[in-house]
């Protein structure tokens, strides 16, 4: 397959790094406090069984699914610990949302030659959609954050640091509902290049009606994990605005760098969640934060 070692690339910046974090985590926890490593562990297992029964992940993804799931519950766990007060949360409303679009009009999919595979996303597809979001919600990630200059924010409100992830989560959301809608009830789509018509399914091809869903579906998940961690407005106003700028640029490296063969679509995908990670990173550090007392 053409340009497939980028797809092997992803997966390897992405599985042992997030499998590490898992390791160090679950020993931190299960000595400390058991319970948040038995819930982490048996939901991301729990959750990988579904997708793979479901044929919505080949087995490789279900596990790799299991991996990330486990990370970014471990990166989010707080005391006292509720599963539902982790990262699971967003995580599962990314899922919902783009297994819904990615069944809606199937049929007219399998006519256009768009259709997902039958036995679901491939490893490197999990990887290129979840892995940033797992990689800047790390211990890792959230110490580097916390050292590098916006401490007095992080204390006041310790949810911020998630918002990094997040923005990561909403925009993958976002690209899959934009393109699952846009194909099946977006009508004609236009380049974002040139703005001329094009076939639906087309790299870089955007429609109104695709946009408008992709960027709703961003507010949700943003949404979704402002609740769950108990953030503020501004982490919900930075993650929906970041995914949203992720999912136009998802859209121009399509245009240009997937269509020149350059770049794969997980290697898109990957870059496009890592431009929303670090439009998110850009404004927790340059916006003026409220004063601490």
């Amino acid at each position: 397959m053409k340009l497939i070692w980028q797809s092997k690339l992803v997966l390897m910046l992405v599985l042992p790094f997030a499998a590490a974090s898992i390791v160090l985590e679950a020993h931190w926890w299960a000595e400390n406090l058991p319970p948040v490593a038995i819930w982490a562990l048996g939901l991301s297992l729990l959750l990988g069984l579904v997708a793979w029964k479901a044929q919505a992940a080949t087995p490789a993804a279900a596990f790799s699914g299991a991996v990330l799931t486990a990370s970014l519950m471990f990166s989010t766990a707080t005391v006292p610990y509720q599963p539902w007060r982790t990262a699971l949360v967003p995580l599962l409303a990314v899922l919902l949302l783009t297994t819904l679009a990615t069944r809606l009009g199937h049929a007219k999919k399998q006519r256009l030659g768009i259709a997902e595979g039958r036995h679901g996303r491939s490893a490197s597809q999990v990887a290129a959609n979840l892995g940033v979001a797992a990689l800047a919600s790390s211990e890792f990630a959230q110490s580097w954050l916390i050292d590098s200059g916006w401490v007095r924010a992080a204390v006041q409100e310790p949810a911020l640091l998630f918002t990094v992830g997040l923005s990561a989560l909403t925009e993958a959301a976002a690209d899959t509902i934009s393109s699952e809608v846009g194909q099946v009830i977006g009508g004609q789509p236009r380049m974002i290049t040139t703005l001329r018509t094009t076939d639906p399914g087309t790299d870089g091809a955007i429609s109104l009606l695709g946009s408008f869903a992709g960027i709703a579906a961003a507010a949700l998940v943003a949404a979704a994990g402002t609740l769950a961690l108990a953030g503020s407005s501004r982490m919900f106003a930075i993650s929906w605005a970041c995914g949203v700028f992720g999912l136009f640029f998802d859209s121009l490296l399509g245009a240009t760098l997937e269509r020149r063969g350059w770049l794969n679509n997980d290697a898109v995908n990957f870059l496009s969640t890592a431009s929303a990670s670090a439009c998110a990173l850009l404004l927790l550090i340059t916006l003026p934060h409220p004063a601490v007392g």
